[in-house]
């Protein structure tokens, strides 16, 4: 048994390192956290730079006769400056504190996300005017040094005014060249609400200040509430979390999985195999492969889960996590792992070369990528009857449960035990048949086998 095992050791030490030595292993697996890095260091520069101000004609009809005045003024720089820097203001309300400090609380900092405010003359059209004329003028190119034509705006005669006896107001309408930057669809949007609602509380004679108000409920920020722990609420955050999870599952089993399928393909085309099997038996070297490529899976995913949590940590926003995510994380791996590293290393020991395995293995990329498709609805409901259910079918069980775990509200304890049980047994159920695949394919050559033959084999070994 010790000889057994020495031998499976040195064939899980051969792959690992054969793959960590491997310069394309390094560079992809440095790839990401460098552009990572890049993105950091180079995205708050190209913030900086500012962007010219777009400057341009607004045409206005108005048929209430109320809204011209009130427009200009909400769409000079200075006021569309106040707004987006109230809009920032609350969308960063509930953010984390070092994400606060890193967006700025300026007026400045604002501007450079968002570029300068645009620069629009409002040209004031008569109510008799030709509206198909002012469309045309809309396509007419401006005279040299002159201003683009960026828009029309029809104000009907009751919004501000509804008719008698209605509650319900008009509205406008808004005409645009053709590519036209959508900031200044935002903008006019903007600037009209503001003035329509502006005059419609004028016209009721009453105090704006105190009818926003009245209006104005603050959002309380929802505290989650767990066993001997309390933390803020952060949607976003919960939202994304089970389709992160999902990804690093899927990720680091595909990534030992592809790498297993290729090189035990080459090594059977290049008849390295034959070599191999002089000195360790077919089990022994199916061990020794799944073990190697584990530990490489296992060292891309510590990177990865490495770097999540240092952005945590960096963002104040550790707390926002169960640090038993990362055990069940590590726990449902190895159970996935195993269980599609046996399926890619039978199928690299069934067929010649890869062209052949992209029939056997298209429907395991299926089974492997559905959990990841289903993230965001098991996430949402997770424990709805579909939810559940994936939670016990092998092979997504595992995958299923992880999504719910990382979900706002984590599944039962026993069924957590349940997806363990019923993915080790399932894991062990495919181990061992490809073993016996594995054992019987090695040395064949010839036409490429099917599923029938692949039971065959499995029942002749």
């Amino acid at each position: 048994m010790s000889v057994s095992m020495r031998r499976i050791g040195l064939v899980a030490g051969r792959e690992f390192m054969a793959a960590v030595a491997n310069k394309g292993f390094v560079i992809g697996l440095l790839l990401m956290p460098a552009l990572i890095a890049l993105l950091a260091v180079a995205f708050p520069r190209l913030m900086t730079q500012r962007a010219e101000a777009i400057r341009g004609e607004v045409a206005v009809i108005d048929h209430s006769g109320q809204i011209a005045g009130p427009l200009r003024a909400a769409l000079t720089p200075e006021a569309i400056a106040a707004r987006r820097f109230e809009t920032t203001r609350r969308a960063l309300e509930n953010a984390p504190a070092a994400v606060r400090s890193a967006a700025g609380s300026s007026s400045s900092a604002v501007q450079r996300v968002v570029g300068a405010p645009p620069e629009l003359t409002i040209l004031d059209r008569p109510v008799t005017a030709d509206l198909q004329a002012e469309k045309q003028w809309l396509t007419e190119p401006p005279a040299p040094g002159g201003l683009r034509h960026l828009a029309l705006l029809v104000v009907q005669p009751n919004a501000v005014v509804a008719g008698d006896g209605r509650t319900d107001y008009g509205t406008y309408e808004l005409f645009v060249p053709e590519n036209i930057d959508e900031r200044i669809e935002t903008e006019l949007y903007d600037a009209l609400r503001e003035s329509l609602v502006s005059a419609r509380i004028r016209a009721h004679n009453l105090d704006r200040s105190q009818v926003e108000a009245v209006m104005r409920v603050r959002r309380a920020t929802s505290v989650t509430v767990a066993a001997g722990a309390e933390r803020q609420t952060n949607v976003a955050f919960n939202r994304m979390l089970p389709f992160v999870f999902a990804g690093l599952l899927v990720f680091s089993v595909m990534i030992g999985g592809q790498t297993l399928l290729t090189q035990t393909v080459e090594e059977k085309s290049n008849r390295v195999i034959e070599v191999l099997l002089s000195a360790v038996s077919p089990i022994e070297l199916m061990a020794g492969k799944i073990l190697g490529q584990m530990a490489v899976s296992m060292l891309v995913l510590a990177l990865y889960v490495g770097m999540g949590l240092f952005l945590l940590m960096s963002f104040a926003m550790f707390g926002l996590i169960d640090p038993l995510l990362i055990l069940y994380l590590v726990i449902f791996f190895v159970i996935s792992y195993l269980l599609f590293a046996a399926v890619f290393s039978a199928v690299g020991a069934a067929v010649n070369e890869m062209r052949e395995a992209q029939a056997l293995m298209t429907p395991v990329v299926l089974a492997l990528m559905a959990p990841w498709i289903f993230a965001p609805v098991i996430g949402r409901e997770p424990n709805s009857t579909f939810s559940i259910a994936l939670s016990f079918i092998p092979p997504v069980n595992t995958f299923a449960m992880m999504i719910r775990l990382a979900s706002p509200t984590p599944p039962p304890t026993w069924q957590v035990l349940a997806t363990m049980v019923i993915g080790l047994a399932a894991a062990c159920a495919v181990i061992w048949f490809a073993a016996k695949v594995f054992k019987v394919g090695l040395l064949m050559h010839g036409k490429a086998p099917n599923m029938a033959t692949l039971m065959r084999w499995a029942r002749q070994a």
